[in-house]
């Protein structure tokens, strides 16, 4: 059976307890998954920035850690969550570390990469930060590169937060 919603899923929290997502029922929810050693690691930042913006209007990030792409993500969860904090003062929630990718790919990847395929159709994740913007009804419509600033979906973010529930 096909998930119809991103609120569907239940993850795990970075804490590695049961997160069902329909928690986040009603909210406009940016997917990402990230990591602590790569080149766009700075982008959370301007994730955290995003966050503040816009979280009292019913806008929350899903950061996904994810060791795939050259173990940019070595660490344990704890170890991810005190970098996050200590270095980026993050605040928006975690996930525990996920394959985005292959034969362990967490299924809620696998629904976004076919809710929303890449350039060409490539339904696999290129690289870390990359980001999957959610509606408030839970599908996905937009996704983007990890070259892609946070504060350049800013527009979309307000269009979606627009949108009466």
């Amino acid at each position: 059976m096909a998930s119809k919603s991103f609120f569907d899923f239940t993850v795990k929290n970075i804490k590695n307890q049961d997160w069902n997502l329909n928690e986040l029922k009603g909210k406009v929810v940016l997917v990402v998954n990230v990591a602590s050693k790569c080149g766009f690691t700075k982008q959370y930042a301007g994730l955290e920035e995003l966050y503040q913006k816009y979280k009292d209007q019913g806008f929350v990030i899903v950061g996904s850690p994810c060791n795939q792409f050259g173990s940019q993500e070595p660490g344990t969860e704890d170890e991810i969550q005190n970098f996050c904090t200590l270095n980026w003062s993050v605040t928006f929630p975690l996930t525990s570390k996920v394959d985005v990718n292959g034969d362990n790919e967490a299924p809620v990847f696998k629904f976004l990469k076919e809710s929303q395929p890449g350039i060409l159709g490539l339904k696999r994740v290129k690289w870390n930060f990359e980001k999957f913007l959610i509606d408030r009804e839970g599908k996905v419509v937009s996704r983007y590169a990890s070259t892609t600033e946070p504060k350049s979906i800013a527009p979309e973010i307000e269009k979606l937060l627009a949108t009466p529930q």
